[in-house]
């Protein structure tokens, strides 16, 4: 399920890339941007690269100029998927960095937040980061969903989510391909108590949302524009 697309275009991580700064926040170091004054928090939840991904970074630092308190999470405790280790392909790095364990170490991060003042938390997770982030919908523990070309997500998954939930996948897609974003959209469409909206974005590939290169105009722009859907469907239902 996970294959060479899951890990191309590998982002050079910079601890200190970004306007906000690092954290612990339930017990996990956090990438923070933003003001609690807001009350309102967004838990960005990254793919196999993890927190350091400037790109990421970023897309935390845009969110919280739209007015939340965003927190980006070190899921895999300073060791991220490293493509150039040839003798931890990602089947074995997968094995020590489950979805699994993420959703549990989540659930200390949004109590940190509540105690914080924290009233309202949307979740958006990046290929790893959509299972997690479905897991969190399926429990109730966010208010509203975004999945960006997710991996590891099934039907079922779908099936179990209770809260808004937008996906935004890729046309070019093996872990998620359009035929897959398609039944999420069946299934979504037959519970109309569940918000949703499903977006199959042309002419991109998995990763498109935070593994392009800045200096590449089209696909900066193809990027912002799912930025501007995940901002949407926050603004609208985290509150």
């Amino acid at each position: 399920m996970s294959g060479p697309q899951c890990c191309e275009n590998p982002p050079a991580l910079n601890p200190v890339s970004g306007s906000g700064h690092v954290e612990k926040l339930g017990g996990l170091d956090a990438y923070v941007s933003g003001s609690l004054d807001s009350k309102l928090c967004v838990i960005l939840i990254s793919d196999v690269f993890g927190y350091e991904a400037p790109n990421l970074r970023a897309l935390a630092d845009k969110v919280a100029a739209s007015g939340f308190y965003v927190v980006v999470p070190d899921y895999f405790y300073g060791d991220p998927f490293d493509a150039s280790n040839q003798e931890r392909p990602i089947s074995l790095w997968l094995k020590d960095h489950g979805a699994d364990k993420g959703f549990e170490d989540t659930k200390p991060v949004i109590e940190a937040m509540k105690s914080k003042g924290i009233t309202a938390i949307g979740a958006a997770g990046m290929c790893w980061g959509a299972k997690v982030v479905v897991e969190l919908s399926k429990q109730e523990l966010v208010q509203a969903a975004v999945l960006l070309h997710p991996s590891f997500v099934t039907v079922d998954d779908i099936k179990g989510g209770k809260v808004p939930i937008a996906i935004l996948g890729a046309e070019i897609d093996q872990l998620s391909p359009p035929a897959l974003l398609k039944q999420f959209e069946e299934i979504l469409a037959s519970k109309p108590e569940v918000n949703s909206y499903v977006k199959i974005h042309p002419k991109v590939t998995h990763g498109w949302t935070v593994r392009y290169k800045t200096d590449d105009p089209e696909a900066v722009k193809a990027a912002e524009e799912a930025h501007k859907e995940m901002l949407d469907w926050f603004v609208t239902y985290v509150k």
